[in-house]
């Protein structure tokens, strides 16, 4: 599981950073899709990877929201991250996205606090 679960935080990183770099554009030129769904597969992708690095496989929860509530039973720390601005936990991440700009950017924000916490924990050294 260390292997799944190291593949899947070099993914989040790189779906963040992909994030990262749209913001970086005038507001004018940023792609809303980009960094939401960069945004989305950052988050699922960092839970996922917390979830085997735990010995717990996350197949069987398909929405952000079962990943997370999973992550907070094994870890209190979890709470911490605000979920409450962020619309896509209750449904499967490739059925919807988000088109504002401020919207996105509260997306990227909740996937960079997530790799924050997992950095304080430990778990990811880049």
């Amino acid at each position: 599981m260390e292997k799944e679960a190291n593949k899947l935080f070099d993914k989040a990183f790189q779906s963040l950073n992909s994030a990262n770099k749209e913001l970086y554009r005038p507001e004018e030129d940023i792609v809303p899709y980009s960094v939401c769904k960069n945004s989305q597969y950052a988050i699922m992708n960092f839970l996922k990877g917390y979830l085997y690095k735990k010995g717990v496989n996350p197949d069987s929860f398909i929405t952000i929201d079962e990943l997370f509530e999973e992550c907070k039973k094994l870890n209190k720390d979890f709470e911490k991250i605000d979920f409450s601005d962020f619309n896509c936990t209750h449904h499967a991440i490739d059925s919807g996205y988000c088109t504002e700009v401020s919207k996105v950017n509260t997306c990227f924000a909740t996937a960079n606090n997530l790799y924050a916490l997992l950095k304080k924990v430990k778990l990811i050294t880049n």
